[in-house]
């Protein structure tokens, strides 16, 4: 369990930060109701046990974002948080304020679509892209000719989801490895750093020079490689050091 020293301790360092970037995993939002994938419980944890994973009480359209995706808002709005990278496909980060364009999601987005040839990305919606009539649309599968085009090049339009096989989004990978030799401090939330290249990000920040905090509930692999490790959920620690970076502002 977390201290109020852990709290005061993350505040001060996020609060006198230049240039803060935070990296997210699916212990983030496992407090909204969807499981994470190498916890005790974790898809992949019961899936290697033989195990049948449990799945979201409610379709993940229909999930919404906790108190630690608000937090991340939060930061941002105070002019903390700088960029976020998230391994996340739950479309949360989005859903919970973050802005399009200071977030990288490398594994793809449920809601979002995108363009092979321009990259392009755009909601369901606003191609018109219906699952029940058009499919998922994934990389692998054949393309159908009933299926929306880019209204900008007129391309086929994929899911932007990366599943296993598919290549890594280039244009994310880049602007991720770029933002994390930027950064002065990296804060990791939610993740065991088990997947490859995403865990090499942080590894990145650390070797120049940032900071390097992970906050998550159970061991991660970079856990000898942080300056701080607090074991705590999200959801529970970081609205504390929001409130307590408050007070720090206001004193």
């Amino acid at each position: 369990m977390f201290s109020n020293h852990d709290i005061e301790l993350i505040a001060e360092i996020l609060v006198n930060s230049k240039y803060l970037v935070a990296f997210t995993g699916a212990g983030v939002s496992t407090e909204s109701g969807l499981p994470d994938y190498r916890g005790p419980e974790g898809v992949w944890t019961l899936r290697d046990k033989g195990l049948k994973p449990k799945l979201p009480r409610k379709p993940i359209s229909e999930i919404e974002p906790n108190s630690g995706h608000y937090a991340f808002v939060d930061l941002y709005e105070l002019g903390i948080l700088k960029y976020l990278i998230s391994q996340n496909v739950d479309n949360l980060h989005l859903k919970s304020g973050i802005p399009l364009e200071i977030i990288a999601e490398l594994h793809g987005n449920h809601a979002l679509t995108k363009c092979l040839d321009c990259d392009a990305r755009f909601t369901k919606q606003e191609i018109g892209w219906d699952d029940l009539i058009h499919g998922k649309g994934y990389r692998t599968e054949k393309p159908r000719s009933d299926q929306p085009k880019c209204p900008h090049c007129k391309s086929r339009i994929i899911s932007s989801i990366v599943n296993f096989n598919d290549p890594m989004p280039e244009k994310e990978i880049i602007e991720s490895d770029n933002q994390s030799r930027k950064c002065d401090v990296m804060l990791v939330v939610g993740s065991s750093l088990s997947v490859y290249p995403a865990a090499e990000l942080p590894v990145i920040a650390k070797r120049s020079g940032a900071i390097l905090i992970i906050i998550n509930k159970g061991p991660t692999q970079l856990d000898n490689l942080a300056d701080v490790r607090i074991e705590a959920k999200s959801g529970e620690f970081l609205p504390k050091v929001v409130e307590q970076i408050r007070q720090l502002k206001n004193s």
